[in-house]
C-alpha cells in the first residue's frame, strides 16, 4: 500500500489541477474577461475537439457585433410598434 500512495498523490493532484483550470475557464468566458490570446487559445482548443461548439462561439462573436438599428431623424423611434 505505501508503494501506491506516491502514485495515488499524484494522480489526486493532477485531477485537482485540471478541475481548477476548467472551472477557471469557464468563470472567463461567463465574465468575458478573456484577453485575446485566451479567447483565441480556446477556440483554437475548440476547433480541434469540439467542432460544434467552435462553430457556435463564431456566431456568437457575430450576434454581438451586430448594432441595434437606427431609426430615421423623421421616422418613428424603433421598438416603439408605432408606424
Amino acid at each position: 500500500m505505501d508503494a501506491l500512495l506516491p502514485y495515488l498523490a499524484l494522480s489526486g493532484g493532477l485531477a485537482v489541477v485540471l478541475g481548477f483550470f476548467t472551472w477557471l475557464a469557464r468563470l472567463i468566458r461567463r465574465r468575458g474577461a478573456a484577453g485575446a490570446g485566451i479567447g483565441a487559445a480556446l477556440a483554437a482548443y475548440e476547433e480541434a475537439f469540439r467542432a460544434t461548439s467552435h462553430t457556435a462561439h463564431y456566431e456568437i462573436r457575430a450576434q454581438a457585433r451586430r448594432k441595434a438599428p437606427t431609426g430615421s431623424p423623421d421616422g418613428p423611434r424603433p421598438g416603439t410598434g408605432k408606424a
